[in-house]
Protein backbone atom coordinates (compact mmCIF):
# COMPACT_ATOMS: atom_id res chain seq x y z
CA UNK A 1 0.00 0.00 0.00
CA UNK A 2 1.12 3.52 -1.02
CA UNK A 3 0.13 6.76 -0.09
CA UNK A 4 1.76 10.19 -2.09
CA UNK A 5 1.10 13.48 -0.88
CA UNK A 6 1.06 16.07 -3.21
CA UNK A 7 1.86 19.87 -1.97
CA UNK A 8 0.45 22.49 -3.92
CA UNK A 9 3.14 25.17 -4.54
CA UNK A 10 2.81 25.89 -8.17
CA UNK A 11 0.99 29.06 -9.21
CA UNK A 12 -1.95 27.82 -11.46
CA UNK A 13 -2.49 24.87 -8.87
CA UNK A 14 -2.33 27.82 -5.87
CA UNK A 15 -5.20 29.53 -7.88
CA UNK A 16 -7.77 26.62 -8.32
CA UNK A 17 -6.29 23.68 -6.50
CA UNK A 18 -9.31 21.23 -7.88
CA UNK A 19 -7.38 21.40 -10.71
CA UNK A 20 -4.42 19.16 -9.72
CA UNK A 21 -7.32 16.70 -8.54
CA UNK A 22 -8.40 16.74 -12.35
CA UNK A 23 -4.50 16.29 -13.23
CA UNK A 24 -4.31 13.65 -11.50
CA UNK A 25 -7.77 12.08 -12.11
CA UNK A 26 -6.49 12.37 -15.46
CA UNK A 27 -3.49 10.14 -15.02
CA UNK A 28 -5.77 7.59 -13.44
CA UNK A 29 -7.95 6.91 -16.19
CA UNK A 30 -4.71 7.18 -19.33
CA UNK A 31 -3.18 4.73 -16.25
CA UNK A 32 -6.90 2.43 -16.91
CA UNK A 33 -6.74 3.03 -12.82
CA UNK A 34 -10.42 2.93 -11.35
CA UNK A 35 -10.58 6.02 -9.19
CA UNK A 36 -12.64 7.51 -5.80
CA UNK A 37 -12.25 11.28 -5.08
CA UNK A 38 -13.30 11.76 -1.78
CA UNK A 39 -14.82 15.33 -1.61
CA UNK A 40 -15.05 17.24 1.66
CA UNK A 41 -18.60 17.99 0.94
CA UNK A 42 -21.34 18.63 -1.69
CA UNK A 43 -20.22 21.43 -2.93
CA UNK A 44 -16.38 20.48 -3.21
CA UNK A 45 -17.98 17.35 -5.48
CA UNK A 46 -19.84 19.01 -7.86
CA UNK A 47 -17.12 21.81 -8.78
CA UNK A 48 -14.94 18.77 -9.46
CA UNK A 49 -17.74 17.28 -11.44
CA UNK A 50 -17.95 20.63 -13.65
CA UNK A 51 -13.95 21.05 -13.68
CA UNK A 52 -13.53 17.27 -15.26
CA UNK A 53 -15.72 18.51 -18.22
CA UNK A 54 -13.63 22.06 -18.28
CA UNK A 55 -10.25 21.46 -17.61
CA UNK A 56 -8.51 19.99 -20.46
CA UNK A 57 -10.27 19.98 -23.91
CA UNK A 58 -7.98 17.56 -25.50
CA UNK A 59 -9.00 14.97 -22.60
CA UNK A 60 -12.45 12.96 -21.48
CA UNK A 61 -12.05 11.53 -18.80
CA UNK A 62 -15.37 9.49 -17.70
CA UNK A 63 -16.98 10.36 -14.41
CA UNK A 64 -20.22 11.06 -12.31
CA UNK A 65 -20.93 11.86 -8.46
CA UNK A 66 -21.51 8.30 -6.55
CA UNK A 67 -24.94 6.82 -6.18
CA UNK A 68 -26.12 6.16 -9.86
CA UNK A 69 -26.56 2.16 -10.65
CA UNK A 70 -23.86 3.28 -13.44
CA UNK A 71 -21.78 3.65 -10.78
CA UNK A 72 -20.01 0.26 -11.55
CA UNK A 73 -19.61 1.62 -15.17
CA UNK A 74 -17.51 4.89 -14.28
CA UNK A 75 -14.09 5.28 -14.40
CA UNK A 76 -13.77 8.22 -12.32
CA UNK A 77 -16.70 8.45 -9.43
CA UNK A 78 -16.36 11.69 -7.07
CA UNK A 79 -17.95 10.61 -3.53
CA UNK A 80 -19.57 13.17 -1.04
CA UNK A 81 -19.63 12.24 2.39
CA UNK A 82 -22.70 10.31 3.54
CA UNK A 83 -22.27 8.42 0.34
CA UNK A 84 -21.39 4.74 0.20
CA UNK A 85 -19.60 3.04 -2.75
CA UNK A 86 -17.26 -0.31 -3.21
CA UNK A 87 -13.26 0.22 -2.88
CA UNK A 88 -11.38 1.09 -5.95
CA UNK A 89 -7.77 0.63 -6.01
CA UNK A 90 -7.21 4.02 -6.33
CA UNK A 91 -8.25 6.57 -4.26
CA UNK A 92 -7.76 10.98 -4.04
CA UNK A 93 -8.40 11.79 -0.80
CA UNK A 94 -9.76 15.44 0.13
CA UNK A 95 -10.92 14.77 3.38
CA UNK A 96 -9.78 15.83 6.52
CA UNK A 97 -9.51 12.07 7.67
CA UNK A 98 -7.33 9.46 6.47
CA UNK A 99 -9.32 7.27 3.77
CA UNK A 100 -10.73 4.19 5.03
CA UNK A 101 -11.12 0.71 3.29
CA UNK A 102 -9.58 -1.74 1.02
CA UNK A 103 -7.27 0.14 -1.89
CA UNK A 104 -3.93 0.06 -3.07
CA UNK A 105 -2.62 3.74 -3.31
CA UNK A 106 -4.06 6.89 -1.87
CA UNK A 107 -3.28 10.05 -3.27
CA UNK A 108 -3.79 12.92 -1.03
CA UNK A 109 -3.81 17.05 -2.17
CA UNK A 110 -2.36 19.16 0.03
CA UNK A 111 -3.24 22.85 0.16
CA UNK A 112 -0.47 25.66 -0.37
CA UNK A 113 -1.90 27.43 2.90
CA UNK A 114 0.38 26.42 5.90
CA UNK A 115 -2.90 26.75 8.06
CA UNK A 116 -4.33 24.00 6.03
CA UNK A 117 -1.90 21.95 6.09
CA UNK A 118 -1.99 20.69 9.64
CA UNK A 119 -4.02 17.69 8.99
CA UNK A 120 -1.91 16.66 6.35
CA UNK A 121 0.77 15.73 8.56
CA UNK A 122 -1.71 13.45 11.23
CA UNK A 123 -2.83 11.47 7.90
CA UNK A 124 1.18 11.52 7.40
CA UNK A 125 1.35 9.51 10.54
CA UNK A 126 -1.38 7.90 10.38
CA UNK A 127 -0.71 6.08 7.36
CA UNK A 128 2.89 4.94 7.98
CA UNK A 129 1.74 3.93 11.42
CA UNK A 130 -0.61 1.79 8.91
CA UNK A 131 2.38 0.42 7.00
CA UNK A 132 1.87 2.32 3.68
CA UNK A 133 5.27 3.39 1.49
CA UNK A 134 4.82 7.02 1.92
CA UNK A 135 6.19 9.75 -0.18
CA UNK A 136 5.50 13.70 -1.11
CA UNK A 137 5.95 15.37 -4.20
CA UNK A 138 5.55 19.06 -5.09
CA UNK A 139 3.08 20.39 -7.64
Amino acid sequence: MRADFYLIDKQRFREQPLLLVCELAKRAFAAQQPTLILTRDHAQAEAIDELLWAFDEDAFIPHQLAGDEDDADTAVLIVPPGVDTPDRPLLINLREDCASGNFQRVLEVIPADEAERTGSRERWSEYKRRGFELSKHDM
